[in-house]
């Protein structure tokens, strides 16, 4: 994984003394809060329901044992004893003090994290494959050009102040594990020919309009990508809306101007870029890139695993991804027991992960945009005591894209922006069909529950979405079907009038019973759903 040189360091201890004097300010009464909005914003502090949150960045989701730990402490010294592992790959934490987030953003700069460009309308920390580096149908590693992006992005004087936030993703596989088409720009690593390159697809997004980024160019050469990039990026900052915030995003530009033009346009800028000499130098990209050198894997490793214990055999099944080094695999940890929250993780629990990557995983962790962790790199003759270690913290559940693998924000019970709490919901669901014991015969059901528009919980790309909205002052929640975030990307449609807490549950059962009773053999929920259409699901809905 990348480390930082003394210029990586230098800025952040930087932007941290400079926050520090910021928010002492604050404090003393000498700006107001609309002057420390944008301040704070711009270092991940936002202000919620009851309290800061802190949004720390987890650049394309990979950390090792010792930013784990730090994170673990920072849960326990700062807030109230967890973190919330989040779909852009990073944590919150939501119990924050004022007076002590310098201390916070100090103890990151220690293990080279931080908390810069987390909000504000900037470019956001870069997503990426949870399994790079691993997983055998990539063509290349795609972090050293996500981390390519974080540099040229950090501090960019032209983008740090976008008309709105700006979420970029680099994958390097046609499996798309990272919700790709769905951000402003999803880069996908390419070969053609024999040489790599990058395909561009722009204007993705969800939030109020949710659209499906298009194709803008097929293959552009890896020594003038990040140019391309900017030129995207240069068409946007001049004409995307600053007057309208709904109106302000990438995608609404894309819409409006018709892909075709946008595309146009992009190209009559890149042409004069490619000019200006601003592409960064091929030999930055290849140091990075020696930060991400394959591990020295072991070889002659047995490819068998004792599944006598059936508990242990359910969850290999479920939660390891098979890895290009034979003997090993990717172990997903779920952060998504039956009754739990979406996404937290207690400090202990971290402090625990951190040890087994040291012990189990080369050192390295990864954060998956649905919640979870990874454990890239594990021999299979391991794998049952990890699996123990888990089982015992209430880490082991065996349920990665099951209906109980829920991704779910944080919702009205903290933040200032939700209509509808989602965590209850998210619970209730999980409870209802791990009690009943029907998760093992619906298979991959991916569900998704945000507590307002804004879609922080991915609601439009659930194969089942709920959406949480007020309803003349009581909490509705619309039911959706039919979206992906995968290769085949779809956006959810809404089967009609919402429901109560306990009524969307119920709902949601009766979308999978008919669903059981249509399927085919072999079928996933979403295949039946696009043979069939919406019309059965409405018809046991609402009759």
């Amino acid at each position: 994984m990348y480390q930082y040189d003394q210029y990586d360091q230098a800025m952040v201890d930087a932007r941290v003394e400079e926050f520090r004097d910021q928010a002492r300010r604050r404090l003393e009464g000498k700006i107001t809060e609309d002057q420390f909005k944008p301040l704070r914003l711009m270092n991940g502090l936002y202000l919620q329901l009851h309290a800061y949150m802190l949004r720390v960045a987890v650049p394309y989701g990979t950390l090792d044992s010792r930013q784990m730990h730090m994170l673990a402490t920072i849960a326990d010294k700062y807030d109230r004893g967890y973190g919330h592992f989040t779909t852009r790959q990073n944590i919150q934490y939501n119990w924050i003090k004022l007076e002590e987030a310098g201390d916070i953003l100090a103890d990151l700069a220690s293990v080279e994290m931080h908390a810069i460009q987390t909000s504000g309308n900037c470019i956001r920390n870069t997503t990426s494959d949870h399994f790079a580096g691993a997983a055998a149908d990539e063509v290349v590693d795609p972090r050293p050009y996500a981390e390519l992006i974080r540099q040229w992005s950090s501090f960019h004087p032209e983008f740090s102040y976008l008309p709105r936030k700006f979420k970029m993703a680099v994958i390097a596989s046609d499996r798309d594990r990272a919700a790709m088409r769905l951000h402003d720009i999803g880069v996908q690593i390419v070969e053609k020919d024999g040489a790599l390159g990058a395909a561009f697809y722009v204007g993705g997004g969800m939030g109020r309009t949710p659209m499906v980024a298009p194709l803008i160019r097929d293959f552009v050469p890896l020594d003038q990508w990040v140019t391309y990039a900017e030129a995207c990026l240069r068409v946007y900052n001049r004409y995307g809306r600053r007057d309208n915030k709904y109106k302000a995003r990438i995608k609404i530009l894309v819409h409006e101007l018709g892909a075709e033009e946008y595309t146009r346009q992009v190209e009559e800028e890149f042409a004069h870029l490619l000019t200006l000499g601003i592409e960064p130098p091929a030999a930055e990209l290849e140091r990075i890139k020696t930060y991400f050198e394959e591990p020295l894997f072991e070889e002659g490793l047995s490819q068998e695993i004792d599944r006598t214990d059936p508990d242990f055999a359910l969850w290999v099944d479920r939660n390891t991804h098979p890895h290009k080094a034979p003997g090993y695999v990717s172990a997903v940890i779920s952060l998504k027991p039956a009754g739990g929250i979406p996404g937290d993780a207690s400090a202990e629990q971290m402090h625990l992960m951190a040890d087994l990557a040291k012990d189990y995983s080369l050192d390295e962790l990864r954060v998956m945009h649905t919640q979870n962790i990874v454990l890239p790199h594990v021999r299979k003759a391991d794998l049952h005591a990890l699996w123990t270690a888990l089982d015992a913290a209430g880490l082991g559940s065996p349920n990665l894209d099951t209906i109980e693998d829920i991704i779910a924000c944080p919702g009205l019970d903290y933040c200032s922006l939700a209509n509808a709490r989602s965590i209850p919901v998210a619970q209730k669901i999980a409870t209802r069909f791990a009690d009943t014991g029907k998760t093992a015969r619906l298979g991959e059901l991916k569900l998704k529950i945000s507590g307002c528009i804004n879609a922080c919980g991915h609601h439009h790309a659930g194969h089942i979405g709920i959406l949480g909205v007020d309803r003349k002052g009581v909490e509705n929640y619309q039911l959706l079907l039919g979206g992906s975030e995968a290769e085949d990307t779809s956006l959810a449609k809404i089967t009609g009038p919402g429901f109560d807490e306990d009524g969307i549950v119920d709902a949601v059962e009766t979308v999978t019973t008919v669903y059981e009773r249509e399927r085919q053999d072999g079928e996933r929920f979403l295949d039946t759903y696009r043979r069939i259409g919406m019309d059965p699901f409405k018809e046991a809905l609402y009759g």
